[in-house]
């Protein structure tokens, strides 16, 4: 890392990015994308890269999830003062949409390591004097809106954002987009190298998100031109962003140098979705130290000196007497089950096997997988007690992803005589660090391949937390089956059909659970410390943020 900073000698790589996860008090992030934004950020202020991050302030969040006895799901706006946390600079830039002039306002957060490395991110925010009430209402709400208003934020993040960089003084090497909403960056950075995509070939880089075609943001050239009036600029949006519909992701593939996708297998189905590009791999990773509860933390701390910024040291896990990590995993165990019945009054059993699934509540994620067979889930509580804990949001729109919580309220009803299922509201990070160090399996059951990469249960593994899940996304990667985990279902080039994947994966995860995941957890707790132990020294010690930004310097930055 010193050579780096030798090269980038005031300069900076500029990580621009929608919504940055830093802590539940700041709601500027949704879900996986945002929380490994600032696992990325964290690491580099680890590792001392020279980072600065853009990002959009959302000073009404996200939303906040209430939900009513019947699974119902009740939005909230989630109102937060940005100068509670952040400095509010003094300059301003200013963006065309509309052919009006809008103001944008800088907020800086710097996010400071126990290593002594520091992140500025520049928070941006067009709640501004003077501005149209409309265009003080663009950085209000994280993918709130319609297709017009994504459209104006996207404009705010990739152009505002570029120039607000150039006011504050810095010198960028690099810039980053971490999925296409800050495309438009490369719009801004044509204008400036006159529009030689050489150039801005060599400037940009790109990481998409997305394995399915419809997830990649498209607006209609119609609402382009109401919103972007300037004929030459519309001209190379069609040029390099698609003749139909302006496609964000294609407009970053075509202007970027280097493209990755978030996993091995991620980038296989990028390089099918967008034939002829060359798209790399650099599979994710999370921040250790953030999401290691604190009695593995001590734990490392005492056995493992210099962990938290070196996190292969997880490796060395077997020097750790297994009644102390049995000891650090039953304390999680404890404080999640304790909030669980603290919140829900269900009574939950510090003793029972304890299984979590925890993430956005859309279709793809299958939820409900798991309820498939309720009279199946009694036959294995049967063979040993188990209990299930859920958390997750639906986007306020994704009426499919309210209709999953109304579900799995109705089979806690169905159930609360045999099996105790909880539904904690309001998912956030706070929670989510509780839930991965606190559940005893951690459950994941995507429809294939639309897991690009999926982080949860990285978080699990450096808590001890063993992984049960489909052949996607990371896991691929992660599962050596019985020694790391379990897999449900199809081997990952295995071609079936939707329908005959679903009963493969059906048939696993009930097989697995009644003869072989209850009966370890319950008769032979030797087997079980041994899955503990090799979740951190063969998931995380690899799995880790600090790996992956490793790798975007030496593969990406230079």
């Amino acid at each position: 890392m010193d050579d780096l900073q030798g090269v980038l000698k005031g300069q900076k790589i500029a990580y621009f990015s929608m919504e940055i996860g830093l802590s539940s008090e700041i709601p500027t992030y949704a879900g996986g994308l945002g929380v490994l934004a600032g696992d990325t950020i964290r690491s580099a202020a680890d590792l001392n890269i020279p980072l600065v991050a853009v990002t959009l302030v959302s000073n009404k969040g996200y939303f906040r999830q209430i939900l009513d006895p019947f699974g119902n799901q009740i939005e909230h706006t989630e109102e937060w003062n940005p100068a509670r946390f952040m400095t509010l600079l003094a300059e301003e830039v200013s963006v065309k949409i509309q052919n009006r002039d809008v103001k944008i306002k800088a907020w800086l957060y710097n996010c400071k390591s126990l290593t002594g490395g520091c992140v500025p991110i520049i928070f941006l925010d067009t709640d501004v004097e003077g501005n149209e009430w409309e265009d003080r209402r663009i950085t209000d709400f994280l993918y709130g809106g319609d297709q017009r208003y994504r459209l104006k934020q996207e404009i705010v993040l990739g152009i505002g954002g570029v120039r607000m960089l150039e006011t504050l003084g810095f010198t960028v090497r690099k810039y980053h987009m971490n999925e296409g909403h800050s495309s438009l960056l490369a719009l801004e950075l044509l204008k400036r190298n006159g529009t030689d995509p050489v150039k801005v070939k060599e400037l940009c880089i790109f990481t998409t998100h997305t394995p399915v075609e419809a997830g990649h943001d498209k607006f209609d050239y119609g609402l382009v031109e109401e919103l972007i009036q300037d004929k030459n600029d519309v001209d190379i949006l069609r040029r390099f962003g698609g003749a139909d519909r302006f496609n964000t992701s294609l407009f970053a593939l075509n202007l970027s140098n280097y493209i990755n996708g978030v996993t091995k297998r991620h980038s296989r189905v990028s390089k099918e979705l967008f034939p002829g590009y060359q798209i790399q791999a650099i599979t994710n990773g999370i921040h250790s130290y953030t999401w290691t509860s604190p009695y593995f933390r001590k734990l490392y701390d005492r056995y493992l000196p210099g962990w938290a910024n070196e996190p292969e040291l997880l490796v060395r896990v077997d020097g750790i007497p297994d009644s102390e990590i049995w000891e650090a995993h039953w304390n999680a165990k404890k404080a999640l089950i304790d909030e669980v019945n603290r919140r829900t009054g269900v009574g939950m059993d510090y003793k029972a096997l304890t299984i979590g699934f925890a993430r956005r509540m859309t279709a793809y994620k299958r939820a409900t997988l798991v309820l498939s067979d309720l009279d199946m889930l009694r036959k294995i509580n049967q063979r040993g007690k188990i209990q299930l804990i859920f958390a997750g949001k639906a986007h306020p729109r994704d009426e499919a992803g309210k209709q999953i919580i109304r579900e799995i309220f109705k089979s806690m009803e169905i159930l609360r005589e045999d099996i105790k299922i909880a539904f904690l509201e309001n998912y956030n990070m706070d929670l989510a660090a509780k839930m991965v160090s606190g559940v005893d399996l951690w459950l994941n059951t995507p429809t294939r391949p639309y897991e690009a990469s999926g982080t949860s249960g990285m978080k699990a593994a450096h808590n001890g937390v063993v992984n049960f899940s489909v052949l996607d996304g990371w896991w691929i990667e992660g599962w050596i089956e019985g020694v790391t985990g379990w897999a449900m279902g199809p081997q990952p080039d295995e071609k079936l059909s939707e329908e005959e994947a679903r009963a493969a994966e059906l048939s696993d995860l009930y097989n697995k659970l009644y003869y072989i995941i209850v009966p370890m957890y319950y008769e032979r707790r030797d087997d079980w410390v041994r899955l503990i132990n090799n979740s951190i020294a063969m998931i995380a010690y690899y799995f880790n943020s600090h790996r992956m930004m490793r790798r975007y310097v030496t593969h990406a930055y230079l």
